[in-house]
This record gives structure tokens, C-alpha cells and sequence, in this order.
């Protein structure tokens, strides 16, 4: 059930992310006023192990009336907190759950109780109108900070900027929060780094700052000097009944040791992924943003050696088995800059 709200509940600035469940109880969202409206609308803790967002929003919301400050949000702001329950474990998402960010108006699931409550989320705020869309996210592999639209036009692009250089445009998976909300405003999803690193907090915090003060989205074209754009192309995913690891000679693919160290780098053909064993093929499955197979377009295997066949840019590699199960192993972008002036 969602929970609704016209205020920060006692102590709620005062709890890390794993105590928010005993405080909350349930998926909550805060409708809290400012000088401007439409409220800038902010999602976090989709997955309860990416704590960034909340950190960066308590400490914001410490500086302002209604966290016990002296001064007046710049605009009012709806905050959803998202999956408290697998927070309280410090886990992404927990056994039997759907992934909070793939159930979102959109998405193929239209039935299970989360999508429901999404469903619900999206119309409260489509009813109270939003400036933008804000959903805060970490990685568990070693990426830089970046956000991420579904839209290219300059509102979107321009929301993106102010995060940073390296943006990325995606359509798919679906289901996601920044896919739903950017039917209603400009949305970014930002992408923080690891959950442990304070400069992403920092990071998060001044940006959330900047767009609470915006008066309006500026709409004039960006150039390729004032951004680092990037396609997402294809998904790759680790079939379940093919063993996996890392430098793991007796797993069916055995994928290099420092592979998460290649996010972000614009990788050559041949460049070497890993062994698979004889008989997999690629061993890998890798779909494109129209749910075609597209594994054999991408990926080789010869010898074993699992290689590339294009040049492309990996995004979200990991070391984190679990997540790599319960999400993907990475993403595949490909430069998109024609699409600015």
C-alpha cells in the first residue's frame, strides 16, 4: 500500500536508509511546499542497496523549513521513497519481489501489487502536475557519474547536463520511473557511483539543490562540447541456466577478473571478454531495444576466448554476481552525437 503524506514524519532526517521501514512502513510519498510550484518530483530507493539518494535528500531537507530549518524550500517538492522493506536488509530488491524500477505504467507487469502501487504514484503526481523528474540511483560495479534520459529534446538534454558531461538516451528496459514520469515533465535518472562514497552524495545533494531552484527549463540546443552523449543498444544478460564467475575456470563462462574496469571505455573489436565453454556459443544473450537476439551481432566466441565483434561501450559491468542475476551483466552504448548541434 502506498502511504501519503503532507509532511516529514518526527525523526524520519534522523534514520539511515535500513531504519526507514520501522518509521514509514510501507512505500511512502511527502508532498512538501515551496515558494514555486509544480513540485519537483524526486524518487529514491528503488532498489533499497542504492542509499545515495537518501542520504543526499536528508541532509538537503535539514537545510529547510520543513527538515527544521530557517528557510523555505525554492520549490515545493513530492519525495517518493521507495522499497523500505529490502533497505532494512540492504538488499536491491527482496526474494519474491519484482525490481521497483521495472514495474512502473509502461512496463509489462500491469498486475502485481507493486505495479498497482506505482500506478498510483504516477497518478497522484499527474494530478498535481510536476516541474521535473528526479530518480536517484548507485552502481554496484566502478562507473562514473552520469545521467540518464528517455527523451532528446532540450529540456531533457538540459536536465541531464546539469548532472554532468557523460549522458546516456535510452528506451528500454521499460517499466522504469524516468520512462513513466517523462510523460508528465522533464526526467533524468542519475547514476551515482557506489553507495559508499560520500562525493556522491555531495554530488547528488547540489544537484537536487539546482533544480529546486530552477524558474523554468531552457530549451535552446546543446553541442557536442557541452556534452558526451550515448546510445544504449543492447541489454546483456546471463541466461539462468548458465553458470557464471569471475576468473572461475570451472564455470561455463569464466568472465575476465577486471572487466567492471572497462565501463565506459569505447572497447575495439576483438577486445576479450572472457572464456566460454565449447558448445555455449557466446553463451551470453544479448537483446536490442526491439527484443531482438542480437548476440551473434555483438559477440564471439572462437577458441573459447569470448570476444567482442564490435566496437561499443559497456555501461554497469559489475563483480556482483547477485545483481548481475537479478538485473543484467551490462549494458552496450554506442555515441550519439549527430543528435546534437
Amino acid at each position: 500500500m502506498l502511504r501519503e503524506l503532507e509532511y516529514l514524519p518526527e525523526g524520519l532526517l534522523g534514520c539511515p536508509a535500513p531504519e526507514l521501514e520501522q518509521v514509514l512502513g510501507a512505500p511512502t510519498l511527502i508532498h512538501l511546499p515551496g515558494r514555486r510550484s509544480p513540485p519537483l518530483f524526486v524518487s529514491i530507493l528503488m532498489h533499497g542497496n542504492e542509499t545515495t539518494g537518501w542520504e543526499a535528500v536528508r541532509r538537503l531537507l535539514a537545510r529547510y523549513r520543513p527538515g527544521g530549518g530557517e528557510h523555505e524550500l525554492p520549490r515545493a517538492l513530492s519525495l517518493f521513497i521507495g522499497n523500505v522493506s529490502a533497505a532494512s536488509q540492504g538488499l536491491r530488491r527482496l526474494p519474491g519481489q519484482p525490481d521497483y524500477n521495472r514495474v512502473w505504467p509502461g512496463g509489462d507487469d500491469t498486475i502485481s501489487a507493486e505495479a498497482h502501487l506505482m500506478q498510483q504514484v504516477v497518478d497522484v503526481m499527474a494530478e498535481r502536475g510536476i516541474f521535473a523528474s528526479v530518480d536517484v540511483h548507485n552502481n554496484t560495479g566502478l562507473n562514473p557519474h552520469y545521467a540518464c534520459i528517455n527523451s532528446l529534446d532540450s529540456p531533457f538534454l538540459h536536465l541531464a547536463a546539469l548532472f554532468g558531461r557523460t549522458v546516456v538516451y535510452f528506451t528500454r528496459p521499460t517499466g522504469v520511473q524516468s520512462l513513466a514520469m517523462a510523460q508528465l515533465a522533464p526526467a533524468v535518472t542519475l547514476e551515482c557511483g557506489k553507495p559508499d562514497q560520500p562525493f556522491g552524495m555531495q554530488h547528488v545533494m547540489e544537484y537536487l539543490e539546482a533544480c529546486l531552484q530552477l524558474s523554468r527549463h531552457p530549451d535552446h540546443p546543446l553541442t557536442t562540447r557541452e556534452m558526451d552523449l550515448f546510445h544504449t543498444v543492447a541489454t546483456v544478460k546471463v541466461p539462468e541456466a548458465v553458470s557464471f564467475g569471475f576468473d572461475s575456470p570451472d564455470s561455463d563462462i569464466s568472465l575476465a577478473g577486471d572487466l567492471e574496469l572497462l565501463n565506459f571505455r569505447e572497447l575495439s573489436r576483438g577486445t576479450l571478454l572472457g572464456r566460454v565453454r565449447s558448445g555455449l556459443g557466446v553463451g551470453l544473450s544479448v537483446v536490442d531495444d526491439q527484443g531482438a537476439d542480437v548476440s551473434g551481432r555483438y559477440l564471439e566466441a572462437e577458441a573459447g576466448e569470448l570476444r567482442l565483434r564490435l566496437p561499443v561501450m559497456p555501461s554497469m559491468l559489475t563483480r556482483d554476481c547477485r545483481v548481475i542475476r537479478q538485473d543484467c551483466l551490462c549494458y552496450l552504448m554506442e555515441r550519439y552525437g549527430d543528435h546534437l548541434s
